[in-house]
């Protein structure tokens, strides 16, 4: 084995930059379950034992937090008095929980792939699917805080007025089925924009679903707004004038199957939207840092997700246009495009 010194110098620094971003997301999860980044946004410098003081916690763990989020560039460190401060750009995405830039849920998604290797460990050596509902709650949670803060900011402004004659029949008063809703998020962004129509989510992970029936009870929503435990395959309704699959389709073991079964759903001019993590369809297109996060999620999530159910066709979270095409049209629809998208979604739009 031949080893060029200047390109192992040059990776090595990579993986200890790399290493110091591992710990660190560890770190980011303790912070916001903490209320750290909350107590220090908008403040001026603080000192370890002001922070302390204010969340209720010990000194001495908080002073060493603060110099590792220092190291990292999180917050910044005076040297004359000795205060640490976040500036206002990572409060943003550190400590306003409907900012579009809002970060603690991807972090608790990463703690809970770590929690969960052995389980991907062992799939790798049997070639078995590791279930959703196997995961750690911090997944739950976690995927929901992640994808919210995109859902506020794109799919009611966006992403909705991008479909065909939608909008118009949501304010007049439609009949939507939220599918893969999990905790419920996208369903009551849509309830919330439009009053006039009623909304159903369906997910097979009933403590998700639970979680759901409980946030439309506390916005007074339950009165057009419900949940039920179903596969995709199988979700009771017809005349739906909207279906909508956020993040979810590529997790299915038979998205196909889900497909011919949305068609049979829908209204005579009915819509499906699939919401699709950003892919383009070659894999060199892909080798950049949206793509990694993307891959990585694919191989310890959605991957799994989808060899634990039947057919088990591990679509992946890079699957791009052209494979979610094929798809689709499997299901028996005729109509595919790309309605919109943004750095991080693919929207398409399908019709029979």
């Amino acid at each position: 084995m031949e080893i060029d010194p200047i390109k192992l110098e040059k990776f090595m620094g990579q993986a200890l930059g790399e290493l110091g971003a591992a710990m660190n997301a560890a770190l980011v999860v303790l912070g916001d379950k903490l209320g750290l980044y909350k107590a220090m946004a908008g403040a001026a410098g603080m000192s370890p034992a002001e922070l302390a003081q204010k969340t209720g916690t010990n000194e001495r763990y908080v002073r060493e937090w603060l110099c590792a989020q220092a190291a990292g560039g999180f917050v910044t460190y005076d040297v004359t008095s000795g205060n640490f401060t976040l500036p206002n750009e990572q409060a943003f995405a550190l400590a306003v929980e409907d900012s579009p830039a809002f970060l603690p849920g991807a972090y608790q998604v990463l703690a809970s792939v770590t929690k969960d290797e052995p389980l991907i460990t062992e799939a790798f050596r049997t070639g078995k699917g590791v279930g959703w509902h196997e995961h750690c709650s911090d997944l739950f949670q976690g995927t929901e805080r992640f994808f919210r803060p995109g859902y506020a900011a794109h799919l009611v402004n966006e992403w909705l007025p991008a479909l065909d004659g939608v909008v118009p029949k949501l304010q007049a008063g439609g009949k939507v089925a939220d599918v893969g809703c999990g905790r419920g998020a996208s369903t009551v962004l849509m309830a919330q924009a439009f009053p006039q129509s009623k909304f159903v989510g369906f997910d097979y992970h009933a403590p998700s679903v639970e979680y759901a029936w409980k946030t439309a009870q506390q916005l007074s929503l339950d009165d057009r707004v419900g949940f039920q435990v179903a596969w995709a395959k199988g979700f009771p309704g017809k005349g739906y004038d909207l279906v909508a699959f956020f993040d979810c389709l590529h997790d299915m073991g038979d998205p196909a199957g889900a497909a011919a079964h949305v068609r049979e759903t829908l209204a005579p001019d009915g819509v499906w939207m699939i919401v699709e993590p950003f892919a383009n369809d070659r894999v060199e297109d892909n080798l950049n840092p949206i793509g990694r996060m993307f891959y990585g999620a694919s191989t310890m999530i959605c991957t799994p997700a989808s060899r634990s159910q039947e057919v088990g066709l591990g679509l992946g979270a890079q699957a791009g246009e052209a494979r979610m095409r094929e798809v689709v049209m499997q299901g028996g629809f005729k109509h595919f495009r790309r309605a919109t998208q943004t750095p991080f979604n693919l929207v398409f739009e399908a019709r029979a």
